[in-house]
């Protein structure tokens, strides 16, 4: 069974940066897709950033220009670069991957990571 770690969240103040990892570990099967998720109290779990097999990155408008989502070679590991945070990008980020069992795919998350920003 493969799981998610997430690291990296925490508090920093508007303007600031942070940048949140997350890494496969146990039976780690190819991963086709990376994501990461976000949600903020009483609101809807929403998509932040994702990363296909092939590369193509996309990103929710609202974080355009200040967030980059990346990986490393072994493509194990997924990276949320986050520069000049708002307080609405306070939340609780998850990250996400697709596994490509031989029977088909599988998701799996990780167990949520706080990022706070103060105004």
């Amino acid at each position: 069974q493969m799981q998610l770690v997430e690291s990296g969240g925490g508090l920093v103040q508007a303007g600031g940066s942070l940048t949140l990892s997350c890494a496969a570990s146990g039976n780690i099967v190819p991963i086709t897709l990376m994501a990461w998720y976000r949600q903020a109290p009483g609101k809807q779990r929403e998509l932040v950033a994702s990363l296909s097999g092939g590369g193509r990155s996309s990103y929710l408008d609202s974080v355009k220009g200040r967030f980059t989502i990346s990986r490393n070679n072994r493509k194990d590991t997924t990276y949320l670069q986050m520069n000049a945070l708002k307080p609405e990008d306070t939340g609780v980020y998850y990250c996400h991957m697709v596994g490509d069992h031989d029977v088909g795919f599988a998701d799996y998350w990780g167990q949520g990571t706080q990022v706070t920003v103060s105004s």
